[in-house]
């Protein structure tokens, strides 16, 4: 049998570098996905979609944040689609969970698991699911450890269904929290264990694997999420075979100490970023740490080619340091050889060469004086 491992939707999410409208796309793109894991299903002749936990963001919703991830399942009802807690959304008393139950707002066509325990997934397949429920945002037992002992018929097929961190993975608080064993699935017989928290394709060994969202959510320099996982079950001690599919519309990279230093520098940068998604730039979310300095002529060059020009290709340019201007006594003469902005400009110089706070204030300052004059052309003319 087939199966789709997906994770980590976390609808509802918020993205505070985001202007309103960036914000807004990124939003409905998180929603969008839900019905492209569907499409996927279908063309894959897949009935049993698996999401292994935080499909919202938060554990108090908005009412409509609430039901939009349940009415684009509902458009599928030829799909199931087998939903579990994570540490966004945990089962708690008053939760996500409980309101929508309370309020009759899940499909026929959607299980959620509230409790550990066997699940028939495919009677015909001798199928069973495994889930694992977790009931705060962390707790410190591993709670797939019950499967081990889980009774399913012999030769059952066993699916277990987590959200945590397996030893080794996540940092911090998180890595802390939420364990599972890294050889749960063989320690509970299962052919395959499938995985959310982590946000990107990450496989732990033959039958363990985290799908990743399936819409991209953060910056990287090396990639990661924007997938979902087609699993075939060839039968309970069968390798599965897993197969990723691209599901994500956006790509967001993050382009690490950009150093800028020439014209060459600027236009082989304009020409790296665009080169990202070059046939749909407007998918591409970039961040962009910049440094170096640059002549008068090369800084409106960046400011033309980088910060205008290039914010407008793409989704959304995010920008962390910036290029400084190297200017000497002879940039000034396009301030002419006199006059109130030349006596300014000369100020503003000799202040920025001293150093020091003030020489940093008067340096920038100065950048903006020498862009000003370029965008104008120089009041004289």
């Amino acid at each position: 049998m087939k199966i789709l491992h997906t994770s980590d939707w976390q609808i509802g999410r918020i993205f505070r570098f985001a202007d309103d409208d960036t914000l807004g796309a990124l939003q409905a793109e998180r929603l969008e996905v839900i019905r492209r894991l569907g499409l996927l299903a279908r063309q894959e002749n897949v009935t049993h979609v698996l999401v292994a936990g935080d499909v919202y963001e938060h554990e108090t919703p908005t009412e409509r944040t609430l039901h939009q991830p349940m009415e684009r399942m509902r458009q599928f009802p030829d799909v199931r689609w087998h939903l579990i807690p994570g540490n966004h959304d945990a089962d708690t008393p008053d939760g996500v969970w409980a309101r929508l139950l309370r309020e009759g707002a899940v499909p026929e066509n959607v299980t959620v698991h509230r409790q550990p325990g066997p699940v028939v997934l495919d009677e015909s397949e001798n199928a069973w699911l495994l889930p694992a429920v977790l009931q705060r945002r962390h707790v410190l037992a591993d709670l797939t450890a019950y499967m081990d002992d889980a009774p399913t018929p012999p030769d059952a097929l066993r699916i277990g269904l987590a959200h945590g961190s397996v030893t080794g993975f996540g940092n911090g608080e998180e890595a802390e929290h939420n364990l599972v064993a890294i050889d749960r699935a063989k320690k509970a017989g299962l052919a395959y264990l499938a995985l959310g928290d982590w946000h990107g394709f990450c496989q732990i060994d033959a039958r363990t694997a985290y799908s990743g969202t399936p819409e991209t959510d953060r910056f990287t320099t090396g990639g990661g999420g924007g997938e979902a996982l087609i699993v075939t079950l060839s039968g309970p001690r069968a390798e599965p075979q897993i197969i990723r599919h691209r599901t994500g519309k956006y790509v967001w990279k993050k382009l690490d100490d950009v150093t800028l230093t020439k014209a060459d520098d600027i236009h082989a940068l304009e020409a790296r970023v665009r080169g990202i998604a070059p046939d749909n730039p407007g998918s591409v979310l970039v961040w962009l740490a910049v440094s170096g300095l640059l002549s008068v002529d090369d800084l409106a060059l960046y400011e033309s080619a980088i910060v205008r020009r290039l914010s407008g290709a793409v989704a959304c340019l995010r920008l962390s340091g910036a290029p400084h201007l190297s200017a000497g006594l002879d940039d000034l003469e396009r301030f002419g050889t006199g006059g109130a902005v030349r006596l300014a400009a000369e100020g503003l110089l000799a202040r920025a060469q001293a150093g020091g706070e003030e020489g940093a204030i008067a340096a920038d300052a100065l950048q903006r004086l020498f862009l000003f004059w370029n965008e104008v052309g120089g009041l004289a003319a």
